[in-house]
């Protein structure tokens, strides 16, 4: 029996994001399912010292652009950054230029798709 599945929700596409910053190495991750269930899970390691937000950003932000690669119509992207999720949201305002920076590249991002929602979800949470 099939699931009786909202209009909205057809197509929907699902992004896991998570970015770290230490002194012994910067990264992120990122898993990317689609509405069949099929995954893509992606490592990124930085050549540049991110912030904990910076690489945060960099992971959302690659993570939509593969999306967008992959044609996709219809994605809801989670990460437990309140800054980042509060900035896509209009809740926090960027103060510093390289925050602004990374907005004003999610904005360009946002229009290649039909549906964008940014969540933001317990670290605990966030696979």
């Amino acid at each position: 029996m099939e699931e009786d599945t909202s209009e909205e929700e057809k197509g929907l596409w699902m992004l896991s994001v998570g970015g770290s910053s230490c002194v012994s190495g910067s990264g992120a991750g990122l898993v990317l399912t689609s509405p069949d269930g099929w995954t893509l899970e992606y490592a990124l390691r930085f050549r540049f010292k991110p912030t904990k937000n910076e690489a945060e950003w960099e992971a959302l932000i690659a993570g939509l652009t593969i999306a967008k690669h992959l044609g996709v119509q219809k994605i809801e992207a989670s990460s437990d950054s309140q800054l980042v999720v509060g900035l896509v949201s209009g809740e926090y305002e960027a103060r510093e230029d390289s925050m602004a920076e990374y907005l004003a590249h999610f904005q360009s991002l946002k229009s290649a798709f039909q549906m964008l929602r940014v969540l933001k979800v317990p670290r605990a949470e966030n696979a």
